[in-house]
């Protein structure tokens, strides 16, 4: 009993529970947005055939779940140090555990394979894209004065989900996103909100994080680059 005990408590059996948990939460959340009547009027979903329409629930999935990767690997990230090992085996589940849902829902092997290298693709891009929001950010805020640490904190603390929320837009929008700010506002207001509930969860619950957090959410820019 005791080995066993001590096998269910392992940090990798916490790591794949937890990995579980959040791509479950990130699936709610994603569905959700996808079922949000002002989402679908936006998103003119009267126009669109239900292919279309699942292709776009996929892209929101997606995004949910590769915005838990990049906020794993935050180096803003408040944690102790000896809690990034911990962090890098929970990245790593991530993805699989996303795909082992869907294999307990009984979504066939062909389409779970595509799933797999779609959540590899688009976390590519959109850590790619990290760079660009940074230095969008950091050339938008310094034209109107010079940038203190705060600043910069500020900047840092948003590039995961500016990132994943801008990507995401992009690929619901086929990339034709001119004219369509409101849904990349409400795309970007709901990826913030599990975004802050994530940080707020690896960090401890604290307080002056959120304080934080949603200081910097309200002077977000909100159109896309």
């Amino acid at each position: 009993m005791a080995s066993v005990r001590a096998q269910s408590e392992s940090p990798g059996h916490m790591a794949g529970a937890t990995a579980a948990a959040l791509v479950q939460a990130s699936a709610h959340h994603a569905f959700e947005l996808f079922k949000a009547r002002e989402f679908r009027r936006l998103a003119g979903f009267d126009t669109l055939d239900q292919v279309e329409q699942d292709r776009i629930f996929n892209e929101l999935v997606v995004a949910y779940v590769v915005l838990i990767i990049l906020v794993l690997e935050a180096p803003d990230l408040r944690v102790p140090p000896e809690f990034r090992d911990y962090l890098t085996s929970l990245k790593e589940m991530v993805p699989k555990a996303y795909v082992d849902n869907l294999r307990t829902l009984g979504v066939e092997s062909e389409h779970l394979r595509v799933w797999e290298k779609l959540i590899s693709l688009r976390y590519e891009e959109y850590a790619k894209d990290r760079h660009e929001v940074r230095s969008a950010a950091m050339h938008l805020e310094s034209r109107e004065k010079a940038l203190d640490l705060d600043d910069l904190s500020r900047i840092q603390l948003l590039v995961p989900v500016q990132a994943a929320a801008i990507g995401c837009h992009h690929h619901v929008c086929r990339g034709d996103t001119d004219g369509r700010d409101e849904l990349f506002k409400l795309t970007l207001r709901s990826l913030s909100r599990f975004y802050a509930d994530i940080r707020i969860r690896l960090e401890g619950g604290k307080i002056t994080f959120l304080m934080r957090a949603r200081r910097a959410l309200r002077r977000m820019i909100s159109p896309r680059r």
